[in-house]
């Protein structure tokens, strides 16, 4: 069964039930030498890319304004002139950056800094109102992130924003939005079928939030196009690897996450689907939540990702046999290798 669209959270906001992830688009950026993008990019493709994805029928834009140190909203701006009431809108403010240089320079969690993003994000995005915006500082004490939610409430009221959340794959941060903030209708986390976040799919249930699944394709694992001697260029972040991010090691695809996308392979594409259309398929039937946005940066990533609208949640029997092979690779997991990374990954502690 197709599906379409879902509601974002308590927000009454309706969305395509995928996103378009534009950490990508952002195109290079750095803190000191390591690069925090994705190499370069083409943004002629990049303003077709988004144009083509309203076309097929996804609404939600997913970016940040550290992503290509402020690039990023300037491209998405761009491809949405003439066509913003199309979409949904959402971004995150909280790392600080210096536009020119495409240098990140800090973190800011002051109710002063987050005044000045928002205005800075309208201006680079071209629009009057910002329909998510989200925390980006994962690990933020809970007690600052309460102490932003007045300020965040000033901005709904003043039609600035339409709703917020925390993009953060800590369940007791997503909860203290969830039961005190009375406009947060979001967090944005990390879930795939490689990953589960089945506690922070518990908090989404528990104070009605929309579950906005970045990563859903493993960061490109689980789009079937990298294998064992893959190497990333220097210029991309996977290519440089650092801490935060698991499913690259040295420049290569982590060989404990290649083994998972081996072994979930043919139950997810079963039907026909593509790797990457049983992946989203697989999102949508685990939870009713589940907004995923994968990044895109061609029109070719677009149109396959967007065909998974059409094909909807996996079929219960074969989502089932997902677990199934899941299950056995658990098991095997105790006794090889991999132990220490199953089931439970160390959580990203800072980007994307």
């Amino acid at each position: 069964m197709a599906v379409t669209t879902r509601t974002l959270g308590r927000s009454g906001i309706e969305v395509s039930a995928l996103g378009m992830g534009c950490w990508a688009i952002g195109g290079p950026w750095a803190e000191g030498a390591r690069p925090l993008g994705w190499g370069a990019v083409d943004d002629d493709e990049s303003v077709r890319a988004v144009r083509h994805a309203l076309d097929l029928g996804v609404t939600l834009f997913d970016t940040a304004d550290t992503y290509g140190a402020g690039h990023g909203e300037r491209v998405l701006g761009r491809a949405l002139a003439g066509r913003r009431d199309e979409a949904v809108v959402a971004t995150k403010w909280g790392y600080t950056f210096d536009e020119a240089a495409r240098q990140a320079t800090g973190e800011d969690a002051s109710p002063a800094y987050l005044r000045q993003a928002v205005a800075h994000s309208l201006r680079r995005l071209g629009t009057d109102r910002i329909d998510l915006y989200q925390l980006h500082l994962a690990d933020l004490p809970v007690p600052r992130a309460e102490a932003l939610v007045g300020t965040l409430e000033d901005l709904v009221t003043e039609g600035l924003i339409r709703a917020y959340g925390w993009s953060t794959d800590r369940p007791d941060r997503a909860a203290a939005f969830g039961q005190g903030a009375r406009h947060a209708t979001a967090v944005q986390h990390t879930l795939s079928v490689l990953r589960d976040a089945p506690e922070l799919l518990a908090v989404c249930d528990k104070y009605d939030l929309a579950s906005v699944n970045r990563a859903p394709l493993g960061m490109g694992l689980l789009s079937g196009k990298y294998a064992a001697g893959t190497t990333l260029p220097r210029d991309d972040v996977r290519g440089a690897a650092p801490g935060w991010l698991e499913w690259f090691r040295g420049g290569r695809p982590a060989p404990e996450w290649l083994r998972r996308v081996a072994a979930v392979r043919a139950a997810l594409t079963a039907d026909g689907r593509t790797l990457a259309q049983g992946a989203l398929g697989w999102l949508w039937a685990r939870s009713a939540r589940t907004v995923p946005i994968p990044g895109c940066r061609t029109v070719a990533q677009v149109a396959e990702n967007a065909g998974a609208l059409h094909r909807g949640p996996l079929p219960a029997d074969q989502f089932a046999e997902v677990e199934r092979q899941l299950a056995a690779l658990r098991s095997a997991a105790l006794r090889d290798a991999d132990r220490p990374h199953w089931p439970t990954p160390t959580l990203p502690t800072a980007r994307p």
